[in-house]
């Protein structure tokens, strides 16, 4: 159908506009059912993906009249002290939400337009988008990132030029304020030999839960977060000293390599002491930056992450092992 053809970059928009995976799904399908039920009316005064972007904006702009802005742990609170951290979770709708590329990122032969793409679904900032009212994010994406004119926008958002290149200066200099993006920056599409590397001696650090190993490889003032927990750790020391303490039950992890939000990425199954094998425990997202880590993010809810990803909840050995 016409119409499922544009889903991948209809996901991305709503993704970037609402910060939830689950909800860009439900825009989307939302956008295509009013655009199925109203096709014949669709007269074709602009093309079928600016209407589909049309109609998906008014879906977000609607889920957004709330006013919730999805955030990390280190929007919400200061970093925690080892000896002061408590595991205390918060509503599910608090937090941004990571999502596999392959739901967000439709496929392109132009390598700057895929760079950009994938840098504009990266943590930090759609966590930066989440700070602009509704209508600028909406414009700064459209603008910014898909390249749309200005005149577009306008027609679109049923309102002048001018008030599209103000609601645009206004988001830029919102984005300039931002912190957390830098860590970012220096993620190679696709990753350089140097970062492959880094990835590789991480597995086996993690792995292996080699924590003088794994200092080796984070940045001094490495940022760890958990969500649902608003707990966040800064420092090599306080991040290894929590896997060693309250994260010990994380010893003997198998990692899977995953494509999440256009950084390097790990499902992390920890070891089931119940029915042996592992269970599924986390979604990892790694920033890199100046060839180390300089945060990494678990998203531990997985009965709804891991089935997104198309993944098991349980694996009976790691793959190296099985017969």
């Amino acid at each position: 159908m016409r119409l499922e053809r544009h889903r991948v970059e209809l996901t991305g928009y709503c993704y970037r506009m609402l910060g939830s995976s689950f909800e860009a799904e439900d825009a989307v399908q939302d956008t295509l059912v009013r655009a199925w039920r109203s096709y014949e009316k669709f007269e074709g005064r602009s093309s079928l993906r600016s209407w589909l972007y049309r109609i998906a904006t008014n879906v977000c702009l609607d889920m957004l009249t709330a006013g919730n802005k999805r955030a990390r742990p280190m929007d919400l609170t200061d970093s925690t002290p080892l000896a002061q951290a408590a595991l205390s979770p918060r509503p599910d709708n608090t937090w941004l939400e990571p999502v596999p590329d392959a739901r967000v990122l439709p496929t392109t032969a132009d390598p700057a337009e895929a760079a950009v793409a994938k840098e504009s679904v990266r943590l930090a900032f759609v966590a930066a988008l989440q700070k602009l009212p509704a209508k600028q994010r909406a414009v700064l994406i459209l603008r910014e990132v898909l390249a749309w004119k200005a005149s577009e926008v306008a027609e679109l958002l049923d309102t002048s030029v001018a008030s599209v290149n103000s609601a645009l200066q206004r988001a830029r200099a919102t984005l300039a304020d931002s912190e957390g993006q830098a860590a970012e920056a220096a993620v190679s599409d696709p990753l350089d030999k140097e970062q492959q590397k880094l990835l590789e001696r991480y597995v086996a650090a993690f792995e292996g839960y080699d924590m003088a190993a794994l200092t080796a490889l984070l940045h001094e003032d490495a940022v760890m977060t958990m969500p649902p927990f608003d707990l966040w750790l800064q420092g090599t020391s306080d991040i290894t000293g929590f896997m060693t303490t309250l994260g010990s039950a994380c010893a003997g992890s198998h990692l899977v390599p995953v494509a999440v939000n256009g950084l390097p990425g790990f499902a992390q199954y920890k070891p089931d002491p119940e029915e042996g094998g592992f269970t599924a425990w986390a979604v990892q997202v790694l920033e890199i930056s100046e060839d180390r880590i300089a945060g990494f993010h678990c998203f531990l809810d997985t009965a709804r992450w891991f089935p997104l990803f198309g993944l098991p909840l349980h694996l009976e050995s790691k793959p190296d092992q099985a017969q």
